[in-house]
């Protein structure tokens, strides 16, 4: 018997799209999939496990889980460490673990306000942000059309040649 390599290349897709999608597979893959043997047992195992996982109920979680934890970490925080060292250890780890007796979050929000305002400060020193302001309305566009003919004096320069050639000199 002569066995003829299939090209499965990107059958993993299609035959995931197979059992999930409601509509049928198109006509290419149902016939690649009655051919290929490979493919046929690959939708065989995914259809068992997709029976697998809709059989599958989750556990319900037990109702005292939250009492048992809350009298773990009671304990942890009780329990007294041997040591000057390993009691301020402790002490630091409890604070980051359990959260601080001081509470952190108006401190953080000064840090972050000051922070703020001297980045600012910085941003706008830097941007030179006192100069004037430009002028606004007709008057201000007329003023800039002259300032920039003013500074291009080869515009100048053709404006007075254009000016000769209509005088006639």
């Amino acid at each position: 018997m002569k066995q003829i390599k299939k090209n499965c290349t990107g059958m993993d897709a299609e035959l995931a799209e197979v059992l999930l999608d409601s509509r049928p597979a198109s006509a290419e893959v149902q016939a690649h999939v009655a051919e290929c043997e490979d493919c046929q047992s690959k939708l065989d195992e995914l259809k068992a496990t997709m029976d697998l996982m809709d059989a599958w109920k989750a556990p319900e979680p037990s109702p005292y889980f939250m009492t048992r934890l809350s009298a773990s970490m009671r304990e942890e925080r009780q329990a007294a460490p041997a040591g000057w060292f390993a009691g301020a250890f402790a002490r630091l780890r409890a604070t980051v673990t359990y959260g601080p007796g001081l509470h952190a979050r108006p401190l953080a929000a000064v840090a972050l306000t000051i922070a703020l305002l001297v980045g600012g400060g910085t941003y706008l020193g830097v941007t030179n942000w006192m100069q004037p302001a430009q002028a606004t309305g007709r008057n201000a566009a007329v003023v800039h059309d002259l300032q920039t003919l003013d500074s291009n004096a080869q515009v100048l320069d053709q404006m007075e040649a254009l000016t000769a050639s209509q005088n006639g000199e």
